[in-house]
């Protein structure tokens, strides 16, 4: 079993900043892609940042230059840290992993973590 934790999120002024991080935990042998989504609503959800295990990274066009999404393997933990933020911003971000679970794994899961509001005011 696998489980994915987020915290950071909350309500903030915009041009403010919020660092979002999310943990993996329970029965893991590798952790491939992680990343960051975004739900606002009436909205469909959309990729924000995503980062290899190696560490290649790309970005939503509508948050380059503002988002840096960073991991540390050793932790199982992604984190988002988000910059000069914007009323558009406001939606539920939701980490996902692709996981293996074992050696003997012939493949890797997406998880999905519950998700956490952030709320950006004019």
């Amino acid at each position: 079993q696998v489980q994915l934790v987020e915290s950071g999120g909350g309500l903030v002024q915009a041009g403010g900043s919020l660092r979002l991080s999310c943990a993996a935990s329970g029965i893991i042998f590798r952790i491939n892609t992680m990343g960051w989504y975004r739900q606002a609503p009436g909205k469909q959800r959309e990729l924000v940042a995503a980062i290899t295990r190696g560490g290649s990274t790309n970005y939503a066009d509508s948050v380059k230059e503002r988002f840096t999404i960073s991991r540390d393997n050793a932790k199982n933990t992604v984190y988002l840290q988000m910059n000069s933020l914007k009323p558009e911003d406001t939606a539920v971000y939701y980490c996902n992993a692709e996981i293996r679970s074992s050696y003997y794994s012939n493949r890797d899961y997406d998880y999905w973590g519950q998700g956490t509001q952030v709320t950006v005011s004019s």
